[in-house]
């Protein structure tokens, strides 16, 4: 059934996808693509050939002043004085308790004429407000000056085998040599236009963040080049395979990083104090009192979000997040246990249904793309 669409937010994309025959859903207060010609051929796109994802919902903020980085660095716990222009840091904004108010990726785009350091911020759509507020609380906007482009910027990320060379056709600048996490600025349609080479699929790819005119024209540029448009349905099982946490599912305020499996996001021995810190010392020392594991279910038994995980009869956990994988054709899905029951090869139950099945505790990812 389509969602109600008076009240959720559309992207510029919206009029264009929705020629293209999309099915929506509501996601976060978006009207979203879920799927466009099925789940299983957008996902196999994407891990053999090429797929575009509509992402302009994602929250994007720009920050410009003399001490951007130092003053994010109180922020997070991942060492920001590694980062140098042209690269990009995933990490997560912390509260004081250690919990991740949400998963973000710090862009350094070097200086301004005038010195000031410019620094791009992208943050999840349901948690743009909340992140919004928490770094105007803590910046010093007397000298760091917060521009939100949320609403005035298309992002498509382009992922898959054959993204390189797909987005290369349209660019005279190189891509080749762009690093993973890497990211600069290219002339498109005559403007420039900001390309990352990241994205939330476990393939290679990149995130191009242009104005929604621009945005268009490069959404039907490259289906002009037989890119497979895709939805979030294909996002979702991409980006499980490949292991990467959904903030609000796998992830939220009352977790901490070393609990979620995101323990080389934190960089005790390099870096001064941060929000949260005191927390993740603690558990350095005591151990975490729950880990994120990955399960492989027995059969094609799917574990669902909040289904619980069971040990001799009595729930020890839940699951988060679980799907079955159009690649290795096996249901997965990632859920908290207590440590002592985190141990690889050991089989834990999920409750489906009123009924109990095997889950088989394996390494994360599920699934690695052959050039990573």
């Amino acid at each position: 059934m389509a969602p109600s669409s008076s009240s959720l937010v559309r992207t510029p994309l919206f009029s264009l996808i929705q020629a293209q025959k999309a099915k929506f859903t509501e996601f976060s207060g978006w009207e979203m693509p879920v799927q466009f010609t099925g789940l299983k051929q957008e996902h196999t796109a994407v891990r053999s050939g090429v797929g575009m994802f509509d992402i302009s919902h994602m929250g994007k903020f720009l920050l410009t002043g003399k001490s951007v980085l130092q003053a994010l660095d109180q922020l997070v716990p991942s060492d920001l004085n590694r980062l140098t222009p042209g690269r990009a840091q995933y990490t997560v904004l912390l509260n004081e308790q250690g919990g991740i108010i949400d998963d973000i990726i710090i862009y350094d785009q070097g200086q301004t004429d005038d010195g000031d350091q410019r620094v791009t911020v992208i943050v999840n759509a349901g948690t743009r407000d909340k992140d919004k507020n928490w770094l105007l609380a803590h910046l010093d906007t007397t000298t760091i000056d917060f521009q939100d482009q949320s609403d005035e910027k298309v992002l498509i990320a382009l992922q898959g085998p054959k993204a390189v060379s797909t987005l290369q056709s349209l660019l005279k600048t190189d891509l080749t040599n762009v690093p993973a996490f890497g990211h600069l600025e290219a002339n498109l349609y005559e403007e420039s236009v900001f390309i990352a080479r990241t994205g939330y699929t476990g393939e290679d790819g990149f995130e191009i963040m242009l104005s929604a005119e621009l945005g268009e024209d490069l959404w039907r540029s490259l289906f002009g080049l037989g890119v497979i448009p895709c939805g979030l349905g294909a996002r979702d099982t991409l980006r499980l395979e490949a292991a990467m946490c959904l903030y609000g599912q796998d992830m939220d305020d009352n977790t901490t990083p070393l609990e979620a499996g995101l323990g080389w996001l934190v960089h005790l021995d390099s870096k001064g104090d941060f929000i949260g810190r005191k927390v993740l010392e603690q558990q350095k020392q005591q151990g975490v009192k729950k880990r994120l594991v990955a399960l492989e279910m027995e059969g094609r038994h799917i574990a669902r979000h909040d289904y619980p995980v069971k040990v001799d009869g009595q729930v020890v956990g839940k699951v988060t997040s679980g799907t079955f994988s159009p690649t290795l054709e096996k249901a997965i899905a990632l859920a908290y246990v207590p440590p002592e029951l985190s141990k690889l090869g050991q089989t834990l139950g999920v409750e489906i249904r009123e009924k109990v099945y095997g889950g088989k505790i394996v390494k994360k990812p599920f699934y690695r793309a052959a050039h990573k």
